[in-house]
Parts: structure tokens; sequence; C-alpha cells
């Protein structure tokens, strides 16, 4: 026979459970709306600079600048849009953001690369995209030092013969671990599972008590014999499966359609997931009974979730590059260590033993919460 708790608990629950089936808003703002952040966020979000818009006006015209100029063409960072024959057309094409970057070769660049003499190259930047116009002009620079190298080992083979067996006693050979290919969608879809789970869940259990208030079935429910945590976790209920679905369809999205890979444990991913999960509709059931009607619920938990979630959490904006301040109050937003633990197991593989700081913090902020939100919580009217 089942224990009364739990029967109260169940009864609770299947109460919840019914109106969010016969509320449509509901539904959808717990499943369409996870999976419309998952595909916006999953094919608009990118943080790869990819076939930069490129201007050429190669004054030189010569063998060697044609060869330079097809590595640019080759390298899959850059697209050549434009052939200028001035700075004219450079600043227009620019202007026009027909091009993001420009490469100027001089007239004398052949003459003095086969006389030894030192030559350069002018690079123009769009710097109205400081942080692409950054990138790009690393990769530039990249092509032409490796070019460079090539040039300098031929011309030295060529003056030199005995000398063909020596190279360069230093050479980088850079080994990328976790994510090889620098795909930024590797990057970025484990950290928006937290986000998109502390924003659906925060966010429908924060209506909860509210719409008990507005619809004036508090007073049934005040009036039933059923303790305070009992009567929480039962309306939490339905929104934690809710949140089993939106993270079944997170993981199988990522998977099946963006192709990001799952390194590490997916026990272990779900069980750490559950436990934030918790904390999440704890926030949710807390401001739920703070606010007493469902538009001022709402607007807290947006407040509370989105912007914290999307700046203080790493997401996309490294913590590290922060002032002191704002690091600081980032140590208290849970979605900052589930972001530290999705993209430990997908990218690393790496378990509790390395993970049980920000597991610890998890544990203890869903306890802490559900905690609070029982004790705020008071069977009385007025």
């Amino acid at each position: 026979m089942m224990p009364p708790f739990l029967r109260r608990m169940t009864t609770i629950g299947r109460k919840e459970f019914l109106h969010v089936m016969r509320d449509p808003r509901s539904l959808a703002m717990g499943i369409l709306m996870p999976l419309i952040m998952l595909f916006l966020f999953g094919y608009a979000l990118t943080l790869d600079v990819d076939k930069v818009p490129l201007a050429v006006w190669d004054q030189s015209n010569s063998p060697q600048s044609r060869e330079l100029i097809s590595r640019f063409k080759g390298s899959r960072y850059f697209s050549l849009k434009t052939n200028a024959d001035s700075y004219m057309q450079l600043e227009k094409a620019i202007d026009r953001r027909d091009a993001l970057i420009a490469l100027v070769v001089p007239p004398d660049f052949a003459e003095r690369l086969s006389s030894g003499a030192a030559s350069s190259l002018q690079i123009v930047l769009d710097g109205s995209d400081p942080t692409t116009a950054t990138i790009a002009q690393g990769y530039a620079e990249a092509i032409v030092l490796g070019w460079s190298r090539q040039v300098s080992l031929s011309t030295l083979k060529r003056r030199f013969p005995q000398q063909a067996g020596i190279v360069p006693p230093l050479e980088i050979r850079p080994r990328i671990w976790y994510n090889t290919d620098l795909v930024s969608r590797n990057f970025i879809f484990p950290g928006l599972i937290p986000v998109i789970m502390m924003i659906v869940a925060t966010l429908l259990t924060s209506l909860s008590m509210a719409r008990e208030w507005e619809t004036g079935t508090m007073e049934q429910i005040v009036t039933m014999p059923i303790r305070r945590w009992e009567l929480i976790i039962g309306k939490m209920a339905p929104y934690f499966c809710i949140g089993i679905l939106d993270l079944l369809l997170s993981v199988g999205v990522g998977y099946f359609v963006f192709n990001v890979p799952l390194k590490g444990s997916l026990f272990l991913l779900s069980a750490l997931s559950l436990l934030f999960l918790v904390g999440a509709l704890s926030v949710g059931m807390l401001i739920s009974i703070f606010a007493k009607n469902q538009l001022l619920a709402s607007q807290l938990a947006l407040l509370v979730t989105v912007l914290p979630a999307f700046l203080l959490s790493g997401f996309i904006f490294p913590l590290e590059n922060m002032p002191a301040p704002i690091q600081a109050v980032s140590h208290i937003v849970v979605a900052r260590y589930f972001v530290t633990i999705l993209r430990g197991i997908y990218l690393k593989d790496v378990g509790l033993s390395v993970l049980w700081p920000q597991s610890l913090f998890l544990l203890g902020f869903a306890v802490l919460i559900l905690l609070l939100a029982v004790l705020r919580f008071r069977k009385k009217l007025g």
C-alpha cells in the first residue's frame, strides 16, 4: 500500500499534470521553446571565422605574388571576392562589406624576394568588427608566414646547395586536444543545455503557485491535509518530467542533428542534469511563492535566469576576461558550474574525480533553494 505522504504528493502531482496538459501555452513553453532555442542557437550562433571575404590588389602581378594569393584562395578561412586596381576600390569593397580584409602586394614584391631583400605586404582590416578582424589577421599572418618560410628555404637551397639538408632548428607543431577541429558548435552546444533547462524549468514553475492565487484555488489548497514540502514537491513533479524530456531532446538533437560528440558518461550526465533540474525548479517555485501574480512571477524568472545564464555562466563570454567584481558575482550562478560539468563530460570525458566541486555545488544549491521554498511557503491566506 502506498504511504500516505506519497499518496498526497501523487494527488497534487496529478492535478498539476492535468493542468499542464490542458494548457497549450505551458506545453509550448516547455517543449517547443527548447526546440526552437536548440535549432536557433545551433545553426545561427557560431564563433567560427570561415570564408572571410577577401579583396586583393596585386600590384606586382608576378608568379610569386600569384602563388601567395593562391594560398589565400585555397584556405578555408578566406574567400576571394574582389580584385582591386586601387585603394579606392578596396575602400569601396570594405565600405559595402564585400570584403572584411584586403591584401595589398607592392609593385617591387618579386624583385625584392629574388634579390633576398626584405619585402613587405599590407593587410587592411575592417575594424568595425574587431573580433572577426583580429581572428582574420591571425589567419592571414599564419598563411604569409608559412609561405615566406617555404620561399626562404627554396632560396637557401638554390643559392647554397651544400646546405640543402639544413632546416631551422625550432619548429612549432601544435596539437589540439578535446576539440581537434576547433568547431565552435562543439563548445557552444554543451553550454546551451544548462541555459535552456534553467530558463524553461524556472519559468514554468514560477507560474505554479501564482496561478493558484490568481484563479482563487489557493483556498482549497490551504485547507487540504497536506504538508508544505509534500505540496511543493507534488507541484514540481510534472515540470520535472518536462525537464527530463527537454534534456533528452537536447542531447538527441545535439548528437543526431548537429553531430556534437558525447565522449563522456551518459549516466553521469543524466544524474547531474537531474540534480541541476531540481535546483532550477526550486528557484522557480521560490519565485512563485514570493510573487502572487503570473506576470510578476514570469518577469522575475526571466530576470533571475536569462541574464545570469547567458552572461555569467561562461556559455559564450569567457569569465576570465570580465572584471573581478563580475567574476565574484558569477560564483553564485549555478549555471556556471553546470556549464563546466557538461563541457567536461561532452568534450573531455572526465568524471566525478575532476567534477566533484561543481557537483557538490549543484547538490548544495538544490537542497538550499528547495528548503527555502518549503520554509517560505505558508498555508494561510492574506
